[in-house]
């Protein structure tokens, strides 16, 4: 996982990243794969990081990426 020690959340935008990441793992097929977790959690993070705080909008980017990466 890329390091992400530079970055710095409100509590509003991590209670967002926080929605967007449980949706996001629970649109997974089961077995969830740690992989696939980790991969959800890089790019919402990556993504927020960036400047979107949408959760829907984290949780559409963090699926797409995992389409193309998997």
């Amino acid at each position: 996982m890329k390091n992400f020690s530079d970055a710095a959340f409100s509590p509003e935008v991590i209670e967002i990243m926080t929605r967007a990441f449980d949706a996001s793992v629970a649109a997974l097929p089961d077995p969830v794969q740690a992989a696939h977790v980790n991969l959800i959690a890089e790019s919402i993070l990556r993504t927020a990081d960036a400047g979107e705080h949408d959760a829907a909008v984290l949780q559409r980017i963090a699926l797409m990426e995992l389409q193309i990466r998997a």
